[in-house]
């Protein structure tokens, strides 16, 4: 609860929450610069999210769903402020830019206008009139109405008010298509919530040679991009609905039977010797994995099926796993002292070859921790399809319908 007190947080106005949000964000390093700060300091979020509660509106943490399909799942939401921080962060926006939201709701376009000021431009895009109808209406109570909101589908940009120094992605997108790269102006960045096998990266893209280079990244989580460029993830189910892998669309599992037998066989258990601080992020070594394995999924289970012994706790939330055929290795860890500072990760396999999976996991989690941990990270370029691309080794290109995306491993100099 940011730093107001628990029992007094109920209390608070909307100006003395913000202000402690603000404080909050600071102290989390979410809020690296002066002008970013200013920007959350002043848009009243409130007034963008008026089904919340305050309290729930002013968690640097908390995402308010704004719209739900027929089963629950959420299509439209205000994103939490530290991911609207760390993007507005590394789009380095300066007064009088031009800039192209896509994927609207109102209040991070607001922050935008703040960015720009008065002798700026912003533009926010939306395919869903429930949703470019509810910005309109609220970015004009709150005195944003300079902001233009169309709602179009962001496939195609938004060319008639291109060029664009900045272009910023607030929904999850599978790919960059080509109006987006068109409309960029030449040294603009372009900020997208990219998913690569599965895991999605805030990246900040810059032109490089002909073709965009990412900057810097950071992870984070948005609902998915609908009309032309939607790409759903593929369930594939393992243990009827209560254990299942999540991929790409356009990834394939060799065999989905045999990983369901695999399941039921007598489980591989291995400690990697790498060990990891209770609150250090290791989220590289999942994008590392997920370039270096040939196979990769999430493994998700219900807690009928982790209680039940079937899988590990690391699969609630997606465990990172390794595929081969009929044999499949995810990963977990467990504490190596009482007072739960320090953790091992550990490998689980099952099925006929979980023994070598397993060692093959370890080795690339070896390899993580003396190559690349606390690097540079991985750079992504961004290539036009068609693109004669040669992985680098330890790389891997990802072909896409509009784009090949390079991900390769810089080691620390």
């Amino acid at each position: 609860m940011n730093t107001l007190r628990e029992q007094d947080a109920g209390t608070a106005g909307a100006d003395e929450l913000r202000a402690a949000m603000v404080e909050e964000m600071r102290r989390q390093g979410d809020l690296r610069t002066e002008e970013v700060a200013r920007a959350f300091a002043t848009v009243p979020r409130e007034q963008f999210a008026p089904e919340a509660s305050l309290v729930q509106v002013y968690n640097r943490d908390d995402v308010v769903v704004t719209k739900r399909d027929d089963d629950g799942l959420a299509l439209s939401s205000v994103s939490a402020p530290r991911i609207q921080a760390q993007m507005l962060e590394q789009a380095e926006i300066r007064p009088g830019m031009r800039v192209l939201e896509i994927g609207s709701g109102g209040y991070n376009a607001a922050l935008v206008a703040e960015l720009v000021g008065p002798e700026g431009e912003v533009t926010t895009v939306d395919i869903d009139p429930f949703v470019t109808d509810r910005a309109a209406q609220y970015l004009a109570e709150t005195g944003y109405d300079r902001v233009r909101v169309l709602q179009i589908d962001a496939e195609g940009g938004a060319p008639q008010r291109a060029p664009f120094d900045r272009i910023i992605v607030t929904v999850g997108a599978w790919d960059v298509p080509p109006a987006w790269i068109e409309q960029l102006a030449d040294d603009g960045l372009l900020v997208v919530p990219l998913r690569l096998r599965g895991l999605t990266r805030s990246f900040a893209l810059a032109r490089e040679d002909g073709h965009l280079v990412s900057r810097n990244y950071d992870l984070c989580g948005f609902v998915s991009m609908q009309g032309a460029g939607a790409n759903d993830e593929r369930l594939i189910l393992l243990h009827g609905e209560d254990i299942a892998l999540r991929l790409d669309s356009d990834q394939l599992v060799p065999s989905p039977d045999s990983l369901r037998s695999a399941l039921t066989s007598e489980r591989v258990t291995r400690g990697s010797g790498v060990m990891v601080g209770g609150y250090e992020p290791f989220d590289d070594l999942d994008l590392f994995l997920a370039t270096a394995l040939d196979d990769f999924g999430l493994l998700v289970a219900k807690d009928a099926a982790i209680a039940a012994g079937l899988v590990e706790r690391s699969a609630r939330m997606g465990a990172k796993t390794a595929l081969a055929d009929d044999t499949l290795a995810y990963r977990a860890s467990q504490p190596t002292n009482e007072e739960r500072t320090s953790f091992e990760f550990i490998v689980y396999g099952h099925g006929p070859h979980a023994d070598d999976l397993v060692d093959k996991y370890i080795g690339l989690i070896r390899e993580w921790n003396q190559l690349h941990r606390g690097g540079p990270g991985a750079r992504v370029e961004v290539y036009p399809a068609g693109t004669d691309v040669p992985a680098p080794a330890g790389g891997r290109v990802i072909e896409k319908k509009h784009t090949s995306v390079l991900i390769s491993w810089p080691t620390s100099p």
